[in-house]
């Protein structure tokens, strides 16, 4: 007699291990974090006792009268209202820090990328040029190259003997109110060496086909570039422009050195950094130069945010389908 066998229950297989993002071990991710924090603890050590907790600080100072050896005295709104309602020189800084930052910024980055477009070759010496342009930029904001560009332009200096040369009589333009922030926009203008390498940068990425399609179509060289390059580079632009800017607002040792240490003649080089200085390291001032620092920042970050949210307007992403 034949007897019927009850097949075996499927037996189910073992259940995956937990994972967490990207398919990684759950239990994995949870023992590398204690790692992760061990090698970040310095970082945020740092972070927070040279960056946050002074900023809490300063905060805290700009509603007080401080002057570095009494205890702060809380004033409120005190040294915002002084400050745009009484302070005659912190408006001239304003003005002079403004001139400087709409004037300086769009000629660096025009004479960048022009140079940028001049390197954009495949000629030998290329390489020499290049390393030459950038070398003003190491000097960064430096004493020395601040020096050296107060002797080019005194009186009887290298400048005014070249103009002189060709029928140009001028003063000694650090001492004159009218050529003396000139100067120190022809010296921010000459370190125009890093926006020129990040430009050559983006020229480099631009391919040559839309060039050539272009001239074989009848397209000068104006309009490949306006059509072509300007809209392909827009990316690189906007980044120069914000980090410009931002370094412009912030100037202080050109200002510093070529004015003397006190804003030059008739206060015509009195930078808002030269000021917020003199207020806080010299006057003693501290909770009205912590306010003249928050509203820096404030500024800053508005003129920023305006950039950001204007570069929809006139900033191209080749794969911007691709992004929405």
């Amino acid at each position: 007699m034949t007897t019927l066998r009850t097949p075996d229950p499927p037996v189910a297989p073992p259940a995956p291990a937990a994972r967490g993002r990207r398919g990684r071990p759950a239990g994995r991710r949870r023992k590398s974090q204690p790692e992760a924090f061990a090698f970040l603890t310095p970082w945020l050590l740092g972070a927070v006792a040279l960056t946050v907790g002074p900023m809490v600080v300063s905060l805290y100072l700009s509603f007080t009268d401080y002057d570095m050896f009494t205890s702060p005295k809380w004033v409120g709104f005190g040294n915002f209202t002084h400050m745009f309602t009484e302070d005659d020189r912190y408006l001239q800084s304003v003005t002079v820090t403004l001139i400087y930052v709409l004037v300086s910024v769009p000629l660096k980055l025009t004479v960048s990328l022009l140079v940028a477009m001049l390197l954009n070759t495949r000629r030998g010496a290329n390489g020499f040029y290049r390393a030459a342009f950038y070398a003003p930029s190491l000097l960064g904001a430096s004493v020395a190259a601040a020096l050296v560009w107060r002797a080019l332009f005194m009186g009887g200096g290298p400048v005014n003997e070249i103009l002189a040369f060709f029928g140009w009589h001028t003063p000694s333009w650090v001492d004159d109110p009218q050529f003396s922030l000139a100067s120190i926009v022809l010296l921010g203008v000459w370190q125009f060496g890093a926006p020129m390498v990040i430009f050559l940068a983006g020229l480099k990425q631009i391919p040559a086909e839309l060039h050539e399609a272009a001239a074989i179509d009848g397209a000068g060289a104006f309009r490949r570039f306006r059509h072509i390059t300007l809209p392909m580079l827009s990316p690189v632009i906007f980044f120069n422009l914000v980090m410009e800017a931002i370094h412009a607002f912030q100037a202080f040792t050109p200002a510093f050195v070529i004015g003397g240490g006190r804003g030059g003649p008739a206060d015509a080089d009195l930078f808002y950094t030269l000021y917020l200085f003199e207020v806080g390291f010299q006057d003693f001032r501290m909770g009205y130069a912590s306010a003249m620092a928050w509203v820096l920042l404030v500024v800053i970050a508005i003129v920023t945010a305006i950039v950001f949210r204007t570069a929809k307007l006139w900033v191209f992403y080749d794969d911007a389908e691709d992004r929405k």
